[in-house]
């Protein structure tokens, strides 16, 4: 690879110009298949990277790299799918949703959706565990309750994404804190600065779309007749909670989170032969294909014909597609000399941060993973912020207030796949509903601008400074 050339800053442009133009024309113009637009964005990228010099060889060890990053991921996706699967089996899911109905309130629904999946991400540290389990199972409701999926899905994903940011044992916290060359406890507790005043006004929005939703817009009735249909579909017992408490045990023990996953699904197949009486065979069909059954209630149908390994193939594939071409575009260089000529320009914290920010999302959109993007974007700021004299968490917390956040609202990314995947609502559907990842870089970045949260390198105790 020794005769390999850099990418220029008009060829870097071209690259990317050329992929963003297929993505956008390709989804919103010719509604095409989105796993083939990435397939020609992939053709694409590695016909500039011959232009450099790439051979056959080099293209195909550059994509294979960008999917080794993120194999790990495709453990997850197959055991998300088992784990449904398996809910659905032992009446976990129906269970859940049959005592909700009568606990929660339509007007307060979503506001509490918000809360539930926060805590449960701060706690185990996974947004996606949190929103093929507790996401799931909130869609049901919601949908029970007639309220719009794309709006409870919104507020899944930003309840997930809560945790995922800021807990402690969540591996994108510790990764950007890593990346950037900071301890984790001052990574999080700078995130406190712009992600609690973000959360006040989800809640209040949430609050306020809920409030159209009350106990005399929602018909009881409604309600009524899907527990129904559950009860004389799945026997519902408190016993049906035990997987889910399993999970949740499991995930506070450290234990990796596809461990916890054969934990929970074990526990909910044996659920499902002794409290269901559903067959083993049967039991392995849907572990495989998902369930299937015609329970009179076609709400009740939605919700638990589902599942299984087989569904998680449309998000693997995806995933993997968007893994290579992200591989290649790193392996290529096009990104850094994208990004060289503008770094000497930045002479203000609010335009470096800005640029941090918009570096991560293009991160996100181009490489379809968060790891990764966390990763580049620190290295490629790491050195304009220690030369601005700003805090290495400044670097962190802007990093993931870009990555972390964007990442669910890309349509190919590895969190937007699964989470289409899981709660079978399209990521542009709830894209606009997402509150938190929509307003956090915002409510930062304004923070920024009046000089609030700005912390620069001065001795002794962690003390804001204006920005320049």
């Amino acid at each position: 690879m020794s005769d390999i050339s850099k990418p220029s800053f008009i060829h870097s442009v071209i690259c990317f110009g050329g992929i963003i133009s297929m993505i956008i024309t390709g989804l919103i113009v010719f509604d095409i298949p989105l796993h083939v637009i990435i397939l020609i964005a992939m053709i694409w990228a590695a016909g500039n990277a011959y232009i450099l010099g790439f051979k056959f060889k080099d293209i195909k060890v550059a994509m294979n790299g960008g999917i080794e990053r993120g194999l790990s991921a495709m453990y997850i996706f197959i055991m998300i799918g088992v784990v449904i699967a398996a809910f659905i089996e032992s009446g976990t899911i129906s269970s859940i949703v049959y005592y909700s109905l009568d606990l929660i309130s339509p007007a307060i629904f979503l506001p509490a959706g918000l809360l539930i999946c926060s805590f449960m991400s701060l706690a185990v540290g996974t947004s996606w565990g949190t929103v093929g389990t507790a996401g799931v199972i909130l869609i049901g409701v919601g949908a029970a309750m007639g309220i719009p999926l794309p709006i409870v899905a919104g507020a899944v994903v930003s309840g997930a994404t809560f945790g995922d940011k800021l807990s402690p044992v969540s591996d994108t916290t510790n990764l950007a804190a890593v990346a950037a060359g900071t301890d984790l406890y001052k990574h999080i507790k700078s995130m406190l600065y712009t992600t609690i005043p973000t959360y006040i006004i989800c809640l209040i929005l949430y609050s306020i779309i809920g409030l159209q939703y009350s106990a005399d817009t929602v018909s009881r009735e409604g309600i009524v007749a899907f527990q129904a249909a559950i009860d004389s579909n799945f026997v519902v017992s408190i016993w049906s909670f035990l997987p889910i408490i399993v999970l949740f045990a499991l995930s506070f023990k450290k234990m990796p989170a596809e461990g916890a996953m054969m934990g929970a699904a074990f526990t909910a197949v044996l659920l499902a032969m002794f409290q269901q009486d559903r067959g083993i065979l049967d039991i392995l069909g849907s572990l495989q294909d998902g369930y299937s059954a015609d329970t009179g209630h076609a709400g009740l149908d939605t919700l638990v014909n589902r599942g299984g390994i087989q569904s998680m193939m449309w998000t693997l594939s995806m995933t993997l597609f968007a893994l290579a071409l992200g591989g290649l575009l790193e392996k290529g260089g096009f990104l850094k000399a994208l990004l060289s000529g503008l770094l000497e320009k930045i002479k203000s914290v609010l335009s470096l941060m800005f640029a941090t920010m918009c570096t991560g999302i293009l991160c996100c959109a181009s490489m379809g993973e968060s790891y990764i993007s966390i990763i580049v974007t620190s290295q490629l700021f790491k050195n304009k912020y220690a030369e601005m004299k700003l805090k290495a968490y400044m670097l962190s917390r802007s990093v993931e207030e870009s990555t972390t956040m964007s990442s669910p609202l890309v349509p190919w990314s590895t969190a937007g796949a699964f989470y289409f995947g899981a709660m079978g609502i399209p990521v542009l559907d709830y894209l606009p509903y997402t509150f938190l990842n929509l307003l956090n870089p915002i409510v930062s970045l304004t923070m920024t601008f009046f000089g609030i949260a700005v912390f620069r390198e001065v001795i002794g105790k962690m003390k804001p400074q204006p920005a320049e």
